[in-house]
């Protein structure tokens, strides 16, 4: 197992990775950096990251596994994976997806396992009033997580794409 790290927009970055799959993505207290093995897979894992911190990528092409995790949070992970930038699910919508309705307070911590919380996206899992509950980072980073997701949703075209578009008959 491999360990990068980065400053960024939230702290510094632990990037755990192997065979250029993201494993594990951590922030961490700059004294805990210990032996930083950089190379061109964690500055483009990075990049993204930065990207979608500016509103500027709504998805993820990186590639990540889950190496640890049980049977039933690797499902829960797997639905995380389908909520749409800029969208939210409750914890209780999250359980009737894995055909579990009473598994509410088990998907809540499942969310927090979440060892790729930020491309696997836990932040989007919110309460069932869509009340901001629980998060690895912090209910502050999960706000402005969603902050971010909610500002960039809906991005206007730039102008000359926007006239070439309208320019064209479908």
């Amino acid at each position: 197992m491999n360990e990068a790290f980065y400053q960024f927009g939230l702290g510094t970055l632990k990037i755990k990775y192997k065979d250029e799959k993201v494993v594990r993505l951590s922030v961490v207290d700059k004294t805990t950096v210990t032996h930083n093995q950089k190379n061109k897979f964690t500055e483009k894992v990075l990049q993204e990251i930065e990207e979608y911190l500016r509103g500027e990528r709504k998805q993820f092409s990186i590639h990540y596994e889950f190496l640890e995790g049980t049977a039933f949070q690797k499902k829960v992970w797997k639905v995380l994976e389908t909520i749409p930038y800029g969208e939210v699910l409750t914890y209780a919508e999250v359980a009737q997806k894995i055909h579990n309705a009473k598994a509410v307070r088990a998907v809540g911590a499942a969310c927090g396992k979440n060892p790729i919380w930020l491309i696997v996206p836990c932040h989007r899992v919110v309460g069932s009033h869509g009340q901001l509950t629980g998060y690895g980072g912090g209910i502050p980073m999960k706000k402005k997580l969603l902050e971010i997701e909610k500002k960039y949703k809906e991005v206007p075209l730039p102008v000359p794409l926007k006239l070439m578009f309208n320019s064209l008959n479908f």
